[in-house]
């Protein structure tokens, strides 16, 4: 089945709606080491674009999760919506009664260099990546009680690395999450609880057009795209205790590209 690092731990993962995304990796990893699962996911949200949600639901993403013998409970919640977050988290601690580890894997992305922008655009990005992602932490922090293994770990994007002139908005947001990580360590860790955040670089989770596989491709030191599980793997590692002395933290898990 896999180690028991994090067995008798629960954790919250967002954005766990597709089999080929990194939510769905990062939870068999955190699975696998033994941790009883709170997945979150919007449906419409991949409906809407040109990849499109899993066609059989998140059913079968349940049933994979629960082989390697953890408890999975989840939600659908749009994180657009103000009291989703808390809503969310609600959720989880009434069914397992606490949450130790919050991954704050969701991201709403939309193309658009600068002539594109619309203030809609800009807010949508900042409501769903940075406030969404905020009031979860907030909801989390609330509910911990301080016992050992308190972990919040978030996802940017490698806007700090090169540019991404196409994608304005969003890395408006996930740069938000990166200047944000400090100071919510300093904040949290007294609690016992560290935050990191992860840059995973390009991954291919099916959303890249033929075109746009290749020109990154072709920009990638290693000669492919980052897979979802290139991610999970850190993301689970950060959630054990062997990484319990690592904080406030930006991680580059990107092949050497951006």
């Amino acid at each position: 089945m896999g180690s028991t690092a994090l067995s008798g731990r629960v954790a919250f993962v967002t954005g766990v709606s597709r089999q080929k995304g990194i939510g769905f990796s990062i939870a068999k990893r955190l699975a696998r080491m033994g941790a009883d699962l709170f997945i979150h996911g919007y449906t419409p949200h991949d409906a809407g674009h040109p990849w499109g949600a899993d066609s059989r639901g998140i059913g079968p993403i349940i049933e994979s999760l629960r082989e390697y013998g953890v408890r999975v409970e989840s939600c659908e919640a749009d994180l657009a919506e103000e009291a989703a977050p808390q809503e969310a988290m609600s959720a989880a601690v009434q069914a397992f009664g606490h949450v130790d580890i919050l991954v704050a894997n969701h991201a709403y992305s939309t193309m658009g260099a600068l002539e594109d922008l619309t203030a809609s655009e800009i807010d949508r990005h900042l409501i769903i990546n940075v406030r969404g992602s905020l009031l979860l932490i907030k909801a989390f922090a609330a509910q911990h009680d301080g016992r050992p293994g308190g972990r919040v770990i978030l996802m940017t994007s490698g806007q700090h690395l090169g540019p991404m002139p196409e994608e304005l908005a969003y890395i408006a947001s996930k740069g938000a999450l990166h200047q944000l990580t400090a100071s919510l360590s300093a904040h949290l860790i007294p609690r016992g609880i560290t935050v990191n955040t992860v840059n995973p670089g390009a991954t291919d989770t099916g959303y890249a057009s033929p075109e746009l596989y290749q020109q990154v491709l072709a920009m990638e030191p290693q000669g492919r795209w980052g897979e979802p599980d290139d991610a999970a793997r850190l993301i689970a590692w950060l959630a054990t205790d062997d990484a319990r002395w690592i904080t406030g933290q930006v991680i580059n898990s990107s092949g050497g590209g951006p």
